[in-house]
């Protein structure tokens, strides 16, 4: 057991040396004096009546010099249109786009952003979610970032507001799996596909690029939309990057038990769940994570397994504590890590049983 233990304090280890050394790399734009280019903010929005007046009024209020913003309600049941009506009849800057029936083999999300794109003629585009609310400045640090980056598709992950205890439990593991195991060095040496990662909530995109990797259409039915682009801007050879987004944009993805359930369930077969990762992934969370509170328990205090197992619990804590600081992240998620990390697994295992047994996750009246 003492042997398991050792290994285990070595899986440990691998998450907590890379995202230490990514925090240095994983850095928030800065708007350059000059460096204003048109943007053009894009947002899906299917029965978002609750989101879309926060969301738009958060870019409306940027105080960069030249925005368009284009929302695309997409069949939405409730007032989400008649809001965004009222919005455009008050400020030029806002295009309300009703969106086309879905065709067969779309994904909702997808085929509205495939719109929104085509109806938007700036150089850059910014692809935002209904949830995601802008911070003072983020427009201006975006388009700085367009000078101060090769890179042709980049996102960042807007600080996540938490309040559910699963909400606190699980979507910091966003970053703790995004820090944790991309080598943020390599990505931004190499154009390769499997080197890369990004979050839908929150994307730059150069027009130009997006229109010649083949933009949405290339990847109409992908559930993962950020991972799916990048990966696909990446295999025609094109740069993409990450960037610190907590200081210029808030989101609360999910409200309750159930949606955060359901909405990493939804992703989990394009993600960690995948057939490829699955296992792997299992292992090295399994052994890395969850194995050390459990070999702390059972071990005598005094043995080199309960030794092994404390320090692999410790280079967790320490890892999951910068993760804390720097996203300003709920302490409850660091203290109960390893009961996060076996739901977060749960979940990945429930992802791929729905997909080979083709049993689909009900998301906003569609099914995925």
């Amino acid at each position: 057991m003492t042997l398991l233990a050792a290994f285990c304090c070595l899986l440990a280890l691998v998450p907590t040396v890379v995202l230490l050394r990514n925090l240095a790399l994983y850095r928030a734009p800065e708007a350059r004096d000059g460096v204003t280019p048109p943007l053009a903010i894009l947002i899906p929005a299917r029965n978002e009546a609750s989101n879309i007046k926060a969301a738009a009024a958060s870019v409306l209020s940027q105080d960069h010099p030249d925005i368009s913003l284009f929302i695309l309600d997409d069949h939405s049941e409730d007032n989400t249109a008649s809001i965004v009506r009222d919005l455009a009849a008050s400020d030029p800057r806002v295009h309300l786009l009703s969106g086309a029936p879905l065709p067969s083999g779309w994904c909702g999300k997808n085929h509205a952003l495939h719109q929104l794109a085509a109806a938007a003629s700036s150089p850059w585009l910014v692809f935002m979610d209904a949830d995601v609310r802008l911070l003072p400045g983020a427009l201006r640090n975006l388009a700085g970032f367009t000078a101060s980056s090769p890179a042709v598709l980049s996102s960042g992950i807007p600080r996540q507001i938490t309040r559910g205890f699963l909400e606190q439990l699980i979507i910091p593991l966003i970053h703790f799996v995004l820090l944790g195991f991309l080598p943020f060095r390599r990505m931004r040496e190499s154009t390769d596909p499997a080197a890369t990662a990004a979050v839908g909530q929150l994307l730059l995109v150069q027009r130009e690029a997006y229109l010649a990797a083949g933009g949405h259409a290339a990847i109409p039915g992908a559930i993962h939309d950020g991972m799916a682009l990048a990966r696909l801007f990446r295999s025609h050879g094109l740069r993409t990057d990450l960037f610190d987004a907590t200081s210029l944009a808030s989101c609360r993805m999910y409200h309750h038990a159930s949606e955060v359930w359901k909405g990493f369930v939804k992703n989990a077969a394009e993600g960690l769940g995948s057939p490829r990762l699955i296992v792997p992934t299992t292992l090295l969370l399994g052994l890395g994570q969850i194995g050390p509170a459990i070999l702390r328990a059972v071990a005598p205090a005094d043995s080199a397994t309960a030794a092994f197992a404390a320090w692999a619990l410790f280079l967790s804590l320490i890892t999951r504590a910068a993760s804390a600081v720097r996203f300003r992240q709920s302490w409850l998620s660091v203290l109960l890590h390893p009961l996060g990390i076996f739901l977060l697994l749960i979940i990945q295992w429930e992802g791929l049983f729905r997909k080979l047994t083709h049993r689909p996750v009900g998301w906003r009246g569609r099914t995925y």
